[in-house]
């Protein structure tokens, strides 16, 4: 049976911005409303993203998760205009979530979404559960429907204590790596680990402690169903992200895993093989990488992102 191609990739902003009348103020437009036949809709950065699309490209993906994606109608410009369209990739999914700044998960798939079931209702308190969604997806590959849990985790950044934010914002992140077992089980039940599925994106959280504490997200990662296949890798391979530092706060530059390809027990046992991690878009700020890089990459940009797409084979 032929292999299939999964990855996971946090894109960067992949969006696009309506250009409104030399009348209106933007900021009023957004938050009201706006009639969509009077405004211009265009990738937003034309050039990154086309540096974005060889990174995407190079996976040779069958099967793309995405984080950072503004809306569907912006998904499907960019693999119109970058990844040769419909025929590369003739099945689009993304769905509006929590994030007031339009930032979503999304899917692009060669093999058919035959369900899909947004996650953004569920609450924690006064507040949604997930910063984005985890929007879980089922593709018809070849050996029946793959289940897919897509998700962009809340972020380590904290405007009002940014030298704490790991530690501050950690709550958030363990509630959400809960919330996905927690769907996970309910849909395959509890010897979920035996069944079809991986759990992707980014989960913005690292797996070593430091100052701030441990990290949020281990129950998830270290859940007995799922192998984080990024672990197969040596170990001063298993970054995906360059964290320039924070001289104020005296963070240190590092090398981390932010991005996962978590997968089912029974599939990981049959598929021993290795990710594959995409750094030829990094910038050239990201010194530990020596390889190759796109033509046009620049110190800090431009680049494809601030992270690196993972790419696994599963033979489904």
């Amino acid at each position: 049976m032929a292999g299939i191609r999964i990855a996971t990739f946090n894109c960067e902003n992949l969006f696009a911005r309506f250009k409104f009348n030399k009348n209106v103020d933007p900021d009023v437009a957004v938050r009201d409303g706006w009639d969509a036949n009077r405004a211009h809709f265009s990738i937003l950065n034309d050039l990154e993203k086309r540096i974005t699309a060889l990174a995407i490209k190079e996976t040779k993906a069958d099967v793309l998760t995405l984080q950072e994606v503004e809306n569907l109608d912006t998904l499907k410009r960019f693999r119109n205009q970058f990844l040769g369209g419909a025929r590369a990739y003739p099945h689009a999914l993304a769905v509006d979530g929590n994030d007031p700044r339009l930032i979503d998960v999304g899917v692009l798939s060669k093999f058919p979404i035959v369900h899909a079931r947004s996650y953004q209702h569920l609450r924690a308190g006064r507040v949604p559960l997930f910063s984005r969604d985890c929007l879980e997806v089922d593709v018809d590959v070849p050996g029946g429907p793959l289940t897919l849990f897509i998700n962009h985790f809340k972020s380590m950044l904290d405007k009002k204590d940014p030298c704490k934010g790991r530690a501050k914002t950690r709550p958030a992140r363990q509630r959400q790596a809960d919330a996905v077992r927690e769907i996970a089980t309910a849909r395959f039940g509890a010897d979920a680990g035996s069944h079809r599925f991986l759990v992707l994106g980014d989960l913005n959280d690292y797996l070593e402690a430091d100052t701030q504490g441990r990290n949020g997200i281990e129950d998830l990662v270290a859940w007995d169903a799922v192998v984080n296949v990024v672990d197969r890798l040596p170990e001063d391979e298993r970054w995906t992200h360059f964290y320039k530092g924070n001289n104020r706060c005296g963070i240190p530059p590092a090398y981390r895993q932010l991005d996962y390809v978590l997968v089912s027990k029974a599939l990981a046992e049959a598929n021993p093989g290795s990710p594959t991690v995409v750094r030829k878009g990094m910038p050239e700020r990201a010194e530990r990488y020596t390889g190759p890089r796109f033509d046009g990459i620049g110190r800090d940009k431009p680049k494809a992102s601030d992270h690196c797409p993972v790419t696994m084979m599963i033979d489904a």
